[in-house]
């Protein structure tokens, strides 16, 4: 007799080994009828995998979690199905689910266009159509790649190749069509829902790296209705809007340039942006018992073999060798150096908690087709902080670092956080032992403060458990930003210690990584679309503009802008020969938040007319009085 066990706590018991779609079926037609997976002792599986013993049993249907990555796998898998009923001789290589929907990428000499996606989501919508069964086999490795060899597909012969020694190759055919694909999908191509549509065409590189053949990318958007999939195409419209790289040419922020893949030219006005957020987080850690350091850029292979990153993290690392045959690397995380700072001189107990603070440049390798205008580069400066404390005072250490990261967000108008606990990862230093203690240090953190969190178990740091703060912003899109890392394994490699009262020597600190905006470069980025350039006034590169009228007022002008400046005020002066509601229109597309009209009556007064880039008119004030109104405005944050 076999025991299935329901979510609910039910059981029903079978004389035989079961199908998941029956086990729906025994509940009910209408179950049966809704199911698109399983989950089998908390495994994602077919709908016909056959339950042989006693075991946990969820039926998912498309109000399920799982199920939208079910749905967009299946839609990228009758994409590449429509594909090569259009295109005979293209090739299809890769082809996953990814966050708002799934692309694949296709060998082929001619490029598509996008009257070809149009044609391609029409034969998807037929296949949907046809309602094809969709069904697992597991195939010869051997048999398996002289089937995709003899009909074209090397890439899938490649992909063969790289499935680990003992793992099945599974193939999902649909209809006549088949790929390698370890699943689960659907039962049939019918139960894929037609709210998809294809988004768009890029070009990529055969396992993301820039030395392999170039492919065809075409990425799509699927949902469980068309409600949805409105909805989520309104959200891309404006995410057009706001992409902070139109953004930053519109307004004159940054470039890249190829002699410097992946690095940021940063603008006189992007520089005064990044500044702002510098001296915003100088404050906020200095009030919060943070000193600040600066450790090189550039340090000996050693020092990285010794904290585990030379092992673990050496694809990312930028290395070069001197003349004299030492070998140096780029710091990629500002950990190492931050450790050596601790180790110089003796501590004690009386020293800790020890918050050092640095805004460090990293540089990681990334790949090409990875980089991402600021959201994802080689270079780029973190708001780091390493705090060593007792094991005592690790627990409130954490506690103080999600309230201050949290109350942060706040003042950048992010009040939904999503807080992610990320557990050991199979690849890792130290004992089970100690991270026992550190993953206990940040659940019991949040749960003293009754934050409610996601558990994320295997996607820790190699060298401890960590928490991330994801933001959402005012489209509804979720930014990972900051992080906050416990680690009692760098103290134990680099053998730091301090004195406690007793004396003793010999005791180790716990070491607490912290970053709260992360990378500058990439929250800037993220600030830039959630305000779509239109930044509040404390931040704002440009806060105010002079503009005159005629040439008569060019003086004027100039000594009001001195007074601004010395009032705190960043201010700019438009004196050309230019119609000024032509000097307003152009002003009012740069996000300035404050435009000031200068004619010969506020000259004679002393005064300046005043308008926001929103269009209202605040009329003429006195210039001290616009001081004071913009020191009002920007408040405790200037």
């Amino acid at each position: 007799m076999l025991q299935v066990t329901l979510p609910d706590g039910s059981s029903r018991s079978f004389d035989n080994a079961i199908t998941v779609h029956d086990v729906a079926a025994d509940i009910g037609p209408g179950l049966a009828n809704a199911a698109l997976a399983g989950k089998v002792n908390g495994e994602l599986v077919d709908t016909s995998f056959l339950i042989e013993s006693d075991a946990d049993v969820a039926i998912l249907t498309s109000k399920s979690d799982e199920a939208l990555e079910l749905i967009r796998h299946d839609a990228a898998h009758v994409m590449a199905q429509a594909v090569q009923e259009l295109y005979p001789g293209t090739q299809v290589t890769i082809g996953p689910a990814i966050e708002d929907g799934f692309y694949y990428d296709f060998a082929r000499e001619e490029p598509f266009s996008p009257t070809d996606l149009e044609k391609i989501e029409d034969r998807m919508r037929e296949i949907v159509g046809r309602d094809l069964p969709i069904e697992r086999e597991v195939w010869d490795r051997e048999e398996a790649k002289r089937v995709f060899g003899d009909i074209g597909e090397a890439y899938k012969v490649e992909i063969i190749d790289d499935i680990p020694e003992g793992e099945d190759v599974s193939v999902y055919r649909q209809g006549e069509w088949f790929d390698v694909c370890r699943g689960p999908h659907l039962p049939s191509t019918g139960k894929l829902p037609k709210a998809f549509k294809l988004t768009k065409l890029a070009g990529a590189y055969w396992r993301g790296d820039s030395q392999n053949d170039t492919l065809q990318r075409i990425y799509g958007t699927a949902w469980r209705d068309k409600k949805e999939l409105k909805a989520y195409l309104h959200r891309l419209e404006e995410a057009e809007k706001r992409d902070h790289r139109k953004l930053g040419r519109k307004l004159d922020l940054f470039h890249f340039a190829e002699e410097a893949p992946g690095s940021v030219f940063w603008h006189p006005k992007g520089w005064t942006l990044f500044r702002q957020l510098i001296d915003y987080m100088r404050k906020r850690q200095e009030a919060a018992g943070y000193v600040e350091v600066n450790t090189p850029d550039v340090m000996d292979r050693s020092l990285w073999e010794t904290s585990g990153h030379w092992f673990n993290y050496r694809e990312n690392m930028f290395s070069t060798q001197t003349e004299d045959e030492r070998i140096f690397a780029l710091k990629p995380m500002n950990c190492p150096g931050s450790v050596s700072m601790f180790a110089q001189g003796l501590k004690s107990y009386r020293d800790l908690p020890l918050r050092m603070a640095e805004f460090g440049k990293v540089h990681r390798y990334e790949p090409s087709g990875a980089l991402l205008g600021l959201m994802r580069v080689r270079h780029f400066t973190q708001d780091d902080a390493h705090i060593y404390c007792t094991e005592d005072q690790m627990e409130q250490e954490c506690i103080d670092v999600v309230a201050l990261v949290l109350d942060i967000y706040k003042d950048f108008g992010f009040d939904d956080v999503v807080i992610k606990l990320s557990t050991r990862p199979e690849k890792r230093i130290g004992s089970d032992e100690v991270w026992d203690k550190l993953e206990g240090a940040l659940s019991n953190a949040l749960e003293v403060m009754g934050l409610d969190y996601v558990l994320y178990p295997g996607e820790g740091a190699f060298y401890g458990p960590k928490l991330e703060f994801v933001l959402r912003d005012a489209i509804g899109r979720d930014w990972q930003c900051g992080t906050l890392q416990v680690d009692m394994n760098l103290p134990e490699r680099f053998d730091i210690t301090y004195v406690d009262e007793s004396g003793a020597r010999d005791r180790r600190p716990v070491m607490l990584h912290r970053a709260l905006f992360g990378s500058l470069e990439r929250f800037i980025g993220i600030l830039i679309e959630h305000y779509e350039g239109k930044f509040p006034l404390w931040l704002s590169p440009v806060q105010a503009v002079l503009m005159t009228i005629t040439d008569k007022q060019d003086d004027y002008v100039k000594d009001v802008a001195q007074r601004l400046r010395a009032g705190g005020i960043r201010v700019d002066s438009d004196l050309r020969n230019e119609k000024v509601g032509f000097k307003i229109r152009e002003h009012t597309l740069q996000a300035v938040p404050y435009l000031l009209v200068v004619g010969d009556r506020e000259m004679a007064n002393g005064e300046v007319a005043v308008r926001t880039q929103s269009g209202e008119d605040l009329g003429t004030m006195p210039v001290d009085a616009f001081i004071a109104h913009v020191q009002n405005d920007v408040g405790e944050l200037k």
